[in-house]
């Protein structure tokens, strides 16, 4: 079948409710990983985790958002879309509430991994999702869903440690309110999965293999490196600061600024994909503003915090122009499942390495010079990969023409 060929059809139910829908699922597909870094301390000392063990856990993101979108659209394909999504904030809900009552490091990290799985659903499938229930290609869904992202991944930052001061339970019930936030988003996505009878299903794959993509494997590559730079940031850009003599609060409020400039790159970058053919010069400074972040925590820390933060959060506009160009760079739904469904879980592998990279490194040399040095030269891989995706390609013709 042809890659142009268009399997939307009317929605069974009213467009607020996909806004509200996508609006809240994306605000809760990141601070249950975002939440962690501020309290690491904390959760270290209460369920003694070796500096090894609490590596681990910043990596756990990276790695079962791999795991959980490698099967996300087999799921999607017996289950449907929207039912698919519902499953993973079910298991979102459950598993951020149940954690906080362990005092077994094993069993809180197996009931994040199963939250981490239920968020992985969501990576992958929403943007397929918005792709089939959106009439102008998802430019208005993916702006509000890459907006959410960030502004769930801020907040899990801002807020986390002062919530810690003042919730009973301390760490327990700043951890818990993420549980009962994500409860918010459970409750339209039941009434889109009871409603949905018209995308019961997807339908299979287009015909092709997305290793046949140029544009897919660069999107991959693209989406892999900004997501270890954001990864490393979330686990352990506070510790480095704090490290360097700041405030827990002030460490997660420094991190917040990294991820809460990610909301304007999520407003500004979709419209900015759809409306620009030539992305080459926002690549080119994705890069080079990492780079210059990074020096800053080098030599100066604590010098002028807020400029590091501020040149690796303008940086981190990669993140929401990566999960936008998986929606701009395909047409079909089918194509945009398929493209999301490679790009994300092989992306995310990559990611994982980074925050369990810099665990090791720094628990072997005792300092951040090292990693710093080696984030640095991440900059150089983010601008190669992004001006290969800047060119305005689509991956259905890229996998028709070696099809035909």
């Amino acid at each position: 079948m042809s890659a142009h060929h268009d399997t939307r059809q009317g929605p069974p139910f009213p467009a607020v409710l996909i806004v509200i829908g996508v609006a809240l699922i994306s605000i809760n597909l990141r601070p249950g990983a975002t939440s962690i870094g501020p309290l690491l301390e904390e959760l270290s000392t209460a369920l003694s985790l070796g500096p090894t063990v609490a590596g681990l856990l910043t990596a756990m993101p990276g790695f079962t958002f791999a795991a959980a979108g490698a099967v996300a659209v087999s799921l999607a394909h017996r289950v449907g879309l929207s039912k698919g999504i519902t499953i993973g904030v079910v298991a979102l809900v459950l598993t951020l509430l149940a954690r906080v009552l362990t005092d077994s490091s094993m069993v809180f990290i197996g009931l994040t991994t199963i939250g981490l799985a239920g968020m992985g659903l969501g990576n992958v499938l929403v943007p397929a999702w918005i792709k089939a229930h959106s009439r102008d290609g998802g430019v208005r869904l993916m702006t509000i869903y890459s907006m959410g992202l960030t502004i769930g991944g801020a907040m899990g930052a801002l807020v986390t440690a002062p919530l810690a001061s003042i919730v009973p339970g301390q760490w327990r019930g700043a951890l818990a309110v993420w549980g009962l936030v994500a409860l918010l988003a459970l409750l339209p996505w039941l009434v889109i999965s009871a409603k949905d009878r018209v995308h019961r299903r997807t339908d299979s794959v287009v015909n092709g293999r997305m290793a046949h993509s140029p544009t897919a494997i660069a999107l991959t590559a693209l989406f892999g490196m900004q997501s270890m730079n954001a990864y490393v940031q979330f686990g352990w850009l506070p510790q480095i600061y704090r490290d360097a003599g700041l405030s827990a609060t002030s460490a997660g409020a420094l991190t917040a600024i990294v991820t809460g400039l990610g909301i304007l790159g999520g407003l500004l970058m979709p419209t900015i994909i759809d409306r620009g053919r030539h992305l080459s010069a926002w690549m080119v400074s994705f890069g080079v503003l990492a780079a210059g972040g990074y020096l800053g925590l080098l030599v100066a820390p604590a010098t002028l915090p807020w400029l590091w933060a501020g040149l690796l959060g303008i940086s981190g506009f990669a993140f929401p122009t990566a999960i936008a160009l998986i929606t701009a760079r395909s047409r079909d739904p089918r194509v945009t499942a398929q493209l999301s469904g490679f790009v994300q879980p092989v992306g995310y592998l990559l990611a994982g390495f980074g925050p369990l990279a810099v665990g090791v490194l720094h628990a072997a040399t005792g300092g951040w010079t090292l990693v710093l040095v080696l984030l640095m030269l991440s900059g150089l891989g983010i601008t190669l990969a992004g001006l290969r995706v800047a060119k305005p390609v689509f991956v259905d013709d890229e996998m028709a023409a070696r099809i035909t």
